[in-house]
């Protein structure tokens, strides 16, 4: 739940507003993470751990006594006995109109500059790996041709249904993360070769075997691509070191891996022996 959600729900409630000003060292959030309590739960997190138990205890003591917002500087180690050891100074205060106001232009920020995650094709794991980023700070769409596949997923994610897919890619944001898996053989390669042509996606992403990344391979070059932004296409989506073929848990591979290449800012691996899925 969003703390704008929460604010809602709970609009009741006195509520006060947790947030880390600044940290120093090690620490379990950065900056600007924020939590919101009121007298009978909690939305959002600071990290966890004593720090948390106590600020908690802290913002619930406020508002049953009616006291005033603080500002602490807790050293972890020596206050919390938190061996991260790092420092943070956490303002407590009041959850009243400014800060509601600033709580909900920071989550249409947050929002705005999400990466945005194009997956191609509905199927089993189409489907498995939409419903593992909808909780991710991520813009999933999941695009496909047919029209019975698109119900039960999350509200995070957009469904759309187009009679060919890759005209979706003349109109994919520039920096997106492309990930291939239709339920044609012959939609993917028209897929890949799209995303690999543009040459500004973030993350480009095929499933297949082995066998398939070589024929598109061949097919690719063929065509007149080049090597180098073939040499940018990851298959297997998700690696190759779990020897488990079920759509949840590529689909929890893959999802690792954009992570790290999205939000760590980490290129993900080439040219990895490819993956096959039992219904590609």
């Amino acid at each position: 739940m969003t703390l704008s959600a929460f604010l809602a729900a709970h609009g009741h409630e006195g509520i006060v507003l947790v947030r880390i000003e600044a940290a120093e060292g090690s620490t379990p959030r950065e900056a600007g993470a924020c939590m919101a309590v009121s007298a009978s739960a909690v939305a959002g997190t600071i990290g966890g751990g004593q720090l948390e138990f106590h600020c908690i205890d802290l913002a619930r003591h406020m508002l049953s006594e009616g006291a005033e917002g603080q500002l602490l500087d807790i050293p972890l180690g020596p206050q919390m006995g938190q061996c991260c050891g790092g420092r943070v100074r956490v303002s407590l205060r009041h959850c009243g109109s400014a800060e509601r106001a600033m709580i909900a232009a920071r989550e249409k920020a947050e929002a705005a500059a999400r990466p945005p995650v194009l997956i191609f094709g509905a199927g089993h794991t189409g489907r498995a790996l939409a419903k593992a980023l909808a909780a991710l700070p991520f813009s999933v769409s999941l695009i496909d041709d047919r029209d019975d596949v698109m119900t039960g997923l999350p509200p995070a994610v957009t469904c759309i249904r187009m009679a060919d897919p890759v005209d979706a890619m003349a109109g994919a944001p520039q920096g997106a993360a492309v990930v291939v898996l239709s339920h044609s053989h012959a939609l993917d390669y028209r897929l890949a070769e799209a995303a690999l042509a543009r040459g500004d996606a973030a993350y480009v992403g095929m499933i297949g075997s082995a066998t398939k990344r070589a024929r598109f391979a061949a097919s690719f070059l063929r065509s007149g691509g080049r090597r180098e932004a073939l040499a940018r296409l990851t298959c297997p989506i998700g690696g190759s070191d779990v020897d488990d073929k079920r759509p949840e848990v590529i689909a929890a591979l893959t999802a690792a891996e954009l992570v790290r290449c999205l939000l760590g800012r980490r290129q993900p691996a080439k040219g990895r022996r490819a993956r096959h899925e039992s219904a590609a």
